[in-house]
């Protein structure tokens, strides 16, 4: 009886990864890129920053370069660690140029360590930081 019970689970195995194999390429997670992109051989987008930046002032904007964001998969993944973050007041997951813009009030203390922690729990890698101080805007 035991050697029936491993024998229709084997089969059972078998047959799942054989169907799993042979699904078309549209089930499958799609890829972007071929390779990996890297942030930080790609140009920031300046229409992206423009739109981003768009009623926000008196904020700091962390511009993070990372290597190895290549679905959409991953830049969710990003978007969801950050954004139940209370202390961030934007974000942008830019997956074409490996950026990611992140708004935090201008009091606090951004920490690249941190911010790589977590975009390295999601498999990819923060390769560098550039923060973009706003001005508090004239008519606040």
């Amino acid at each position: 009886m035991r050697k029936l019970i491993w024998l229709v689970a084997l089969f059972a195995n078998l047959g799942w990864a054989s169907e799993a194999s042979q699904k078309p390429a549209g089930h499958q997670r799609q890829h972007l890129h071929e390779v990996f992109v890297d942030g930080e051989r790609l140009q920031l987008d300046s229409n992206r920053l423009d739109r981003f930046v768009k009623g926000l002032s008196d904020c700091q904007i962390a511009v993070i370069s990372v290597l190895g964001m290549v679905c959409d998969f991953c830049a969710r993944g990003i978007e969801k660690s950050f954004k139940r973050d209370p202390e961030v007041m934007g974000l942008d997951v830019d997956l074409s140029n490996g950026k990611i813009l992140i708004a935090f009030p201008s009091h606090v203390h951004i920490d690249f360590e941190q911010i790589k922690a977590r975009i390295l729990v999601n498999g990819q890698n923060a390769t560098s930081m550039h923060i973009i101080e706003l001005e508090r805007a004239e008519d606040e």
